[in-house]
């Protein structure tokens, strides 16, 4: 489904490419004019083997090898630089850390958009993650359409909205209108309905119900496919019980349709730069949502109404011609989860 909406997204950038008699003819090459196609991967060091020790039929030593980390990163992008923004590397390689392109708008009016694809592994975890956008910008409204993916955080979901803009000056201007979001039923827990009456799980009867098999006696328990997992209760609990978890909440969660949540959103973007002291700064806020019921709503999860959000700030100044300071970072936060990034720091050139 996601892929589809994405694909329509493409499709509606290039609907005009071709004569039509409802819309005269446009040069595709003006829309990918300064655009950025990359790919590029980097690899290196993960975290140290680990070296395990059991007494079971005397000493055995096990090493836990951790596979190196990695990152492909494949995109196309065609967004302005702000005056801030470092322009020195002369490739890019999609690991840069663009947190401006979470504004609402950009340096310039018009079209923008992104697509990028990431495939990494962190410490012998693999993630996918994805960011897709494309951004219309007018002096009194703006379009945008866009997909997130983040591994690492655990979010998913597909976005559009509609606002109207409200340009205070050339550095401040007010957004509101609608926002529609594709997700996964985030109010769902599929554990809820295994919780017993004192807050615990019944885990050894669900790992059965998911084809795991325990013989008691010889205390020695079994995968659905019949290989031997764990010969003792605590790795039993420690170490195959949290994995059953993890799958049968996947797959639960995997079995049931997206849902779509209608919001009202307010926002506001400020820019001001010069070469000695810029800041950057905007933020979104959905305090309404429509409530169209349903099983998995997350009105029902949540009892009612709550506040999504997200923001960003990026903030220099150049004290003197040796000293300088920033800050950058962005917070988001949907259906209770939240991910965000920051950094600050100190420079000082020694003349």
């Amino acid at each position: 489904m996601v892929r589809k909406l994405i694909t329509i997204l493409l499709i509606t950038l290039t609907a005009c490419a071709t004569p039509k008699d409802c819309c005269a003819q446009v040069d595709l090459k003006k829309y990918f004019k300064f655009a950025t196609f990359y790919g590029a991967a980097s690899g290196g060091t993960s975290i140290s083997d680990v070296e395990t020790f059991s007494v079971n039929n005397g000493l055995n030593t096990t090493t836990v090898k951790t596979p190196f980390d990695y990152n492909i990163a494949l995109g196309v992008r065609k967004i302005a630089r702000f005056g801030y923004e470092n322009k020195a590397q002369t490739f890019y390689d999609g690991t840069e850390d663009s947190w401006s392109d979470g504004a609402n708008i950009g340096k310039v009016k018009g079209l923008e958009f992104l697509f990028e694809v990431d495939y990494t592994r962190q410490r012998g975890d693999e993630y996918l993650d994805q960011h897709h956008f494309v951004r219309y910008v007018d002096d009194k409204y703006i379009i945008k359409g866009e997909y997130l993916e983040d591994g690492f955080a655990d979010i998913k979901y597909f976005e559009t909205s509609e606002r109207y803009r409200y340009k205070v000056n050339d550095k401040l201007s007010f957004n509101a209108g609608l926002a529609q979001r594709l997700s996964e039923p985030y109010g769902y827990d599929p554990l809820a309905e295994w919780v017993l009456s004192n807050g615990n799980i019944h885990y050894t009867y669900l790992a059965l119900q998911q084809g795991y098999d325990v013989d008691v006696a010889a205390n020695e328990y079994f995968s659905p496919d019949g290989e031997l997992v764990a010969t003792s209760n605590e790795v039993w609990q420690e170490v195959v019980i949290p994995v059953v978890l993890a799958n049968y909440t996947e797959e639960k969660r995997n079995a049931l349709d997206l849902m779509i949540q209608h919001s009202f959103v307010l926002g506001f973007d400020y820019y001001h730069y010069t070469k000695s002291f810029w800041t950057h700064a905007w933020a979104n806020i959905m305090p309404y949502h429509l409530d169209q019921g349903g099983e998995f709503s997350y009105h029902a999860f949540n009892d009612g109404q709550w506040l999504d959000y997200s923001g960003g700030i990026i903030f220099g100044t150049k004290l003197n011609k040796r000293l300088g300071v920033f800050t950058e970072g962005k917070y988001n936060k949907y259906w209770n989860r939240e991910w965000y990034d920051f950094k600050l720091g100190v420079n000082y050139i020694i003349r």
